[in-house]
């Protein structure tokens, strides 16, 4: 009997302070920084014919 009498207590007490507790929303909207660097590696294969074409015209580029 002491028992049960010692768990409504306890669930008693857990029930007021889950009463307790208040969420509200932030007056100021929430800034997220997101700092991303995004780097790119460009690799080029020409083949024989368009290598020459390239180094006998060199202002084409």
């Amino acid at each position: 009997m002491k028992r049960m009498i010692g768990i409504a207590a306890v669930l008693t007490a857990t029930g007021w302070v889950a009463g307790c507790v208040n969420v509200t929303a932030p007056n100021k909207p929430i800034e997220i920084n997101l700092n991303i660097t995004i780097t790119q590696d460009v690799v080029l294969k020409l083949d024989g014919q368009a290598k020459s074409l390239i180094q006998q015209n060199p202002g084409i580029f």
